[in-house]
């Protein structure tokens, strides 16, 4: 076999193959422990009950015959809605959670 014949290191050598070693086993567990967090956080999300959606509520509001919605815009807890009526330009807030109304806000002439 071609690596019968090989001399051994000599002690600087031997040091250097050491250390090498050394670094490596410390490269490589610091690997396995980074990717075991990764690991461990997404099982954390998957089977914790934050990262599930929840279902829609059923709500019913009342709508203006007519009216159309000019914008929206939402937040982490509001949702608004920006819709034109026969009677003007009316803002309406919205719970992002439950869908409930919260307020409404008219714009425009007042009769």
């Amino acid at each position: 076999m071609p690596g019968d014949d090989e001399k051994p290191l000599d002690p600087k050598g031997a040091r250097i193959v050491a250390k090498v070693r050394r670094l490596m086993m410390i490269a490589s567990l610091t690997t396995f422990i980074a990717v075991a967090a990764v690991i461990g956080v997404i099982g954390y999300r998957v089977f914790s009950g934050e990262g599930r959606a929840h279902q829609a509520p059923d709500v019913n509001a009342p709508w203006p015959n007519g009216a159309r919605i000019v914008s929206s815009a939402m937040n982490d807890e509001r949702l608004a809605l920006t819709i034109e009526t026969p009677d003007g330009l009316e803002v309406r807030f919205f719970d992002l959670k439950t869908f409930k109304p919260l307020g409404r806000l008219r714009l425009g002439a007042q009769p």
